[in-house]
């Protein structure tokens, strides 16, 4: 049995892509995509005629509101192409540059919502993906309540799990691989799989969520190797790439379940509870975090404006 059948024994397997061909080699249960991964998926050739159909559709708006409009038609065109594969979820991703603007955030999401299921798609099947600033939380709380799950994304730290899982969000997506990158570039040196400061900290998430009782999913994300994924064999989801999940596939080495909520339960963890300013000064005091965090924005918007000049070229 693959490395890959092993794992989805005892963890929900998630492909990290907008390529529908991967969705079917790899059956994962669900998928997520990100403006970088949508404009990576939107310039290939096979998937020139989708594409073209939403720019086609989308040519009544004018200026700015068409070509944004256009946007997050693609997005959810995308996202229905996915779920005609995978048998769950697909998340869907809203503006990075809204990522510290409640309001606006809980607006896109009721967009994306509107326009799945105006395709026939109940919103029990689409995930929102937001990033974990204090703002980003909170509209997370709204649309949490109004019965809109939400994915948590460019996650960093404990206190953004733990303000997650005080509001009751859905989903968080910890970014393993992101983490790594900070960690050896601040020391210099590589970390073993089991040392690795993103493996340590979605351990950490776990059993906190699973002591006291969470019902958010942790789904780790963002990994850099093999590694990675196996020491965290066992956690709720993990959202794959690509190339990680075919190296999962061709590998039959057996592997062992490293999380279970029995043993998190095990551990000594003392709960917390977070207000606004404890959020931020935490957050503040946790330098990889505040960089990455910022970072990731930034370079999601960065790719999104890229999208919105490809969009543009083909109007």
């Amino acid at each position: 049995m693959s490395q890959l059948d092993q794992l989805k024994q005892f963890t929900v397997v998630v492909a990290d892509t907008g390529d529908f061909e991967t969705l079917k080699q790899y059956a994962p249960r669900d998928a997520t995509t990100n403006p970088s991964l949508i404009l990576k998926a939107a310039q290939m050739p096979e998937y020139k005629f989708l594409v073209d159909k939403v720019i086609a559709d989308g040519k009544t708006a004018g200026g700015d509101a068409k070509i944004r409009q256009i946007m997050d038609e693609l997005l959810v065109a995308f996202g229905l192409e996915i779920l005609k594969i995978v048998p769950g979820r697909v998340s869907t991703e809203t503006d990075a540059n809204l990522s510290f603007d409640t309001e606006a955030l809980v607006a896109k999401a009721k967009r994306f919502i509107a326009l799945y299921q105006r395709q026939g798609i109940g919103r029990e099947r689409v995930l929102i993906k937001i990033a974990s600033t204090w703002e980003g939380i909170r509209a997370a709380e709204i649309l949490e309540r109004e019965g809109i799950h939400c994915n948590l994304t460019l996650l960093f730290s404990f206190p953004q799990a733990v303000a997650c899982a005080e509001a009751g969000v859905r989903l968080i997506s910890p970014f393993v691989g992101r983490i790594l990158d900070w960690y050896k570039k601040s020391a210099g040196r590589d970390f073993a799989p089991a040392e690795d400061p993103g493996v340590l900290s979605v351990r950490e998430i776990y059993a906190y969520y699973k002591t006291f009782g969470y019902m958010t999913e942790v789904m780790g994300a963002s990994f850099r190797n093999v590694g990675e994924i196996l020491e965290l064999a066992g956690c709720d989801l993990l959202t794959i790439s690509p190339q990680l999940l075919g190296e999962l596939k061709k590998a039959e080495t057996p592997i062992g379940r490293k999380l279970s909520p029995e043993m998190a339960r095990e551990s000594k963890v003392e709960k917390i509870s977070l207000d606004e300013k404890k959020f931020r000064w935490l957050l503040n005091e946790n330098a990889m975090a505040t960089e990455k965090t910022a970072e990731g924005i930034r370079l999601f918007n960065a790719d999104a404006m890229k999208l919105e000049k490809f969009i543009a070229g083909k109007l």
